[in-house]
């Protein structure tokens, strides 16, 4: 059986894989792990996105948490870092959120931030899976009467939520025209109101969320419409949050995509010159582009890099005592003010970067000049991730490929951590060299895996 949680909790297609049976069994479970470590009545916040299935499992999971006795609290709608900062305020003992972040709708997950608001080891998600798989022969005593847990609305969540991005990063927009993109996800009722506050003008796409059109042609995982918005309204640039609002991409004014490499160079120059950069090191992953570690070498900005996943990226952070990381992708983790990925507070960090260097999105991103890189995935089977990742056919490839490259580029091939999908990525000086070594390799993984 392949492990239960992912790199993000646990992820599937909703009523197929995750189904409400499995959901209530991980919400007693979590509670039996992550609730019984004191002697009070254990307390968990839930929150979740938009995606149709997000009421049907929310109804699964709060069951199967205050069967095993804990008290919950109903956020509603609300972005993923909202949830980890509430479960600090109000003292729970876990946050618990129902999305799949970045996946199109017919998924969905399940995700848990410990009471300081960070997501959990693998050790404790262990612990969780191994009493969900040993359910039916667990030795339980149910609670009754009213050691059963309750259930209460969390009315302020959003409110509390936005002040305290406030409070964080209150930066001076007045005279910027911003369009954002909320990609109809767990943004779209408070990123709007939060960059008007602020002062800016506001166009915001993606705030319709119908339950099926999360993600679909829309935020982080596709900013087409946000790049056409921005040069057709002249905005001085765009900001594109994914379904759970827990990482951020731009657009500048001329259109052109800033990702999440691109903003943490940024961030991290404007924190250097501040002298606010610890140890001046910023914390990538192995999927970084080159052209950030060379930022890195020309500002006198150490790069650190993890393996892929912002949880690896923050374990690092934690460890090592450093306050800046993140991923391509968009997630970044700003440790001052927040214990996950928050692309809100990413963006406002962003626009203050910019506000205090005088510069807009355009001259900024100068500050690193990007190497061509193409990335292909490959739909396989997930019992056959592993596998074809020791493919000795497949090895060889890429072993050719990598002494091709030299020291010129580099070839990095990984199995998702959330889908069903092996990963293949080049970095190089000529992208339709590096793109024919990346369809190699994927036709190579497809033929022998693929679905």
């Amino acid at each position: 059986m392949s492990r239960l949680f992912g790199t993000d909790g646990v992820r599937g297609i909703a009523n197929q894989d995750l189904t409400p049976d499995l959901v209530y069994k991980i919400g007693w479970a979590g509670a039996e792990v992550l609730g019984k470590q004191n002697s009070h009545k254990p307390v968990f916040i839930v929150g979740r996105d938009t995606r149709i299935s997000g009421t049907m499992l929310e109804s699964a999971l709060v069951a199967g948490i205050t069967s095993a006795g804990a008290d919950v609290y109903l956020a509603g709608v609300i972005p993923t870092p909202g949830v980890a900062y509430l479960t600090r305020l109000h003292g729970c003992d876990a946050g618990v959120v129902i999305s799949a972040s970045h996946n199109s709708y017919e998924h969905n997950g399940i995700k848990f931030f410990s009471k300081d608001g960070y997501k959990l080891s693998d050790e404790i998600e262990d612990r969780i899976e191994e009493l969900v798989v040993s359910y039916s022969q667990a030795r339980k005593i149910w609670p009754t009467g009213d050691e059963i847990g309750h259930v209460y609305q969390m009315s302020r969540a959003a409110t509390e939520y936005t002040q305290h991005l406030l409070e964080s990063m209150r930066v001076d927009l007045s005279g910027m025209k911003i369009a954002i993109d909320c990609a109809n996800g767990a943004s779209c009722y408070i990123a709007p109101d939060l960059f008007l506050d602020l002062g800016a003008e506001v166009i915001a796409i993606g705030i319709e969320p119908d339950g099926i059109n999360i993600n679909r042609g829309c935020g982080s995982t596709d900013l087409t419409k946000l790049q056409q918005v921005v040069q057709a309204e002249n905005c001085h640039l765009g900001l594109a949050f994914d379904g759970d609002a827990d990482r951020m991409l731009a657009v500048d004014s001329q259109g052109r995509i800033a990702d999440g490499d691109v903003i943490m160079a940024i961030i991290a120059h404007d924190m250097k010159k501040a002298g606010t950069l610890v140890k001046d090191t910023l914390v990538a992953t192995v999927m970084s582009n080159l052209g950030l570690m060379n930022m890195g070498v020309d500002n006198g900005i150490k790069i650190v890099c993890t393996q892929v996943g912002d949880r690896y990226v923050l374990e690092e952070m934690l460890r090592s005592g450093y306050i800046l990381g993140g991923e391509q992708s968009g997630h970044m983790i700003i440790l001052e003010h927040t214990t996950t990925g928050d692309g809100m507070l990413s963006a406002l960090r962003l626009l203050q970067a910019l506000r205090n260097s005088g510069q807009d999105l355009t001259e900024a991103r100068e500050i690193m000049k990007i190497l061509p890189q193409v990335l292909v995935n490959v739909q396989v089977a997930a019992d056959s991730k592993k596998k074809s990742l020791q493919d000795q056919d497949i090895l060889k490839v890429i072993k050719r490929i990598e002494d091709q490259l030299s020291d010129k580029g580099r070839i990095f091939v990984r199995a998702s951590g959330t889908e069903a999908k092996i990963r293949v990525m080049v970095e190089g000086e000529h992208l339709e060299d590096i793109r024919q070594k990346a369809e190699e390799v994927a036709e190579l993984v497809r033929n022998k895996y693929g679905v």
